[in-house]
């Protein structure tokens, strides 16, 4: 009798050790809290990998900037860098449905020219059968201080998402819900997702745009493209390259810097502002790409008068012989169609597209020339 207590002592640790080796990714329901009927736990989403977040010393867990920018940064670009644009995290589920529960920060929900499902809307993907991220769902939620909570189904036989965060609103929490009988596991990243993130600077546009939900916006497809992480520092009618901002940016580390700043700057600001900005966060971070951005033109200008000062700029750096800096014009950005944008300025998902494309081919020519190491 003992010889069996025994026996099946040692069966049970056997087993136990086998699953742990088997699923060391999965999260413990006892990290989570499960609803009073005990039928879902919800974990919290700081329990999960999250990407675009360039720093984690933030006043609240999904802030763009530092708290210590607070006091460093102007008033807009401080309340701008609240918004999660950029944002998402990363898991994996057995469970048939998913459930989400949230809070925003911020009382309205849309924008005059912008959605409330890309201004404070939560996207979910999901990796189809070809390994590619595809968009099942979208929901834009209730104002500030209601918790908001929203139910998927999965398709059959995927299970590895991704849940981007709003444009335009903050996240004051986030929680994923699991059936009890099931797991939420972290993701198994790849070697592109493990790297040095981009880090994009810029306007309004950069911020997103007006996409119609936080997985169109530009910088979201860039890093889908690329399966990589990229961080989104677009204030929305603040990205005038402000000097204090040149050694919070170096802070990071970063494959590559894209400043795309015009359409925030007139043009006595880009002759006196942008030069002085480029080589301070060059001189920090000298081996860092800089990617230099003219401002796009819904009438097809090219070059723009700020993209010519931009371009000189450019030309005056390379003949003093400092690398890697590189210049994007706005050629094919809106198309010719005049149908890329939502007010002849902002773009809306066709012109997020097209200047999403017109960036990864630039960024892909860089990489075949060996001037940018990132994974294809």
């Amino acid at each position: 009798m003992k010889l069996n207590h025994t026996l099946t002592a040692l069966l049970l640790l056997l087993f136990s050790l086998t699953v742990k080796a088997a699923d060391t990714d999965v999260i413990l329901p006892e990290k989570g809290v499960a609803d009073p009927d005990g039928k879902i736990v919800w974990y919290d989403g700081k329990l999960l990998p999250l990407f675009g977040k360039g720093w984690q010393d933030t006043a609240s867990y999904y802030d763009r900037l530092p708290a210590k920018a607070k006091e460093i940064v102007r008033p807009p670009v401080w309340s701008l860098s609240r918004d999660s644009s950029g944002m998402y995290v990363r898991f994996h589920t057995n469970a048939k449905s998913v459930k989400v529960r949230w809070r925003l920060t911020k009382k309205n929900l849309s924008m005059g020219h912008m959605p409330a499902t890309g201004v404070s809307g939560i996207d979910l993907y999901t990796k189809n059968a070809a390994g590619k991220w595809q968009y099942i769902w979208n929901f834009a939620g209730k104002p500030r201080g209601v918790t908001n909570t929203a139910t998927l189904s999965a398709p059959a036989m995927t299970h590895e998402f991704m849940l981007y965060l709003p444009l335009y609103n903050g996240v004051r929490s986030l929680e994923i819900g699991i059936d009890k009988n099931k797991s939420l596991m972290l993701p198994t990243l790849a070697a592109s997702e493990k790297q040095k993130p981009i880090v994009v600077y810029g306007t309004s546009i950069t911020q997103g745009a007006c996409a119609s939900r936080p997985g169109m916006s530009a910088t979201a497809m860039i890093g889908r493209r690329f399966g990589m992480p990229v961080i989104n520092l677009g204030f929305s009618g603040n990205g005038r390259m402000d000097s204090e901002l040149a050694p919070l940016f170096a802070e990071l580390d970063t494959s590559l810097y894209i400043l795309d700043n015009l359409w925030n700057m007139p043009l006595a600001r880009v002759k006196e502002h942008a030069e002085p900005f480029i080589r301070d966060l060059h001189q920090r971070r000298p081996q860092v790409p800089i990617l230099l951005v003219e401002d796009m033109s819904y009438l097809g200008i090219h070059p723009t008068a700020k993209g010519k000062v931009l371009y000189a700029i450019f030309n005056k750096l390379v003949a003093e012989g400092i690398k890697n800096i590189y210049f994007l014009s706005n050629e094919g950005m809106l198309g010719d169609d005049s149908d890329g944008t939502v007010d002849g300025l902002h773009p809306n998902d066709l012109g997020l597209r097209r200047q999403a494309d017109v960036f990864i081919a630039k960024l892909s020519d860089l990489i075949k020339q060996e001037k940018l190491q990132i994974l294809p």
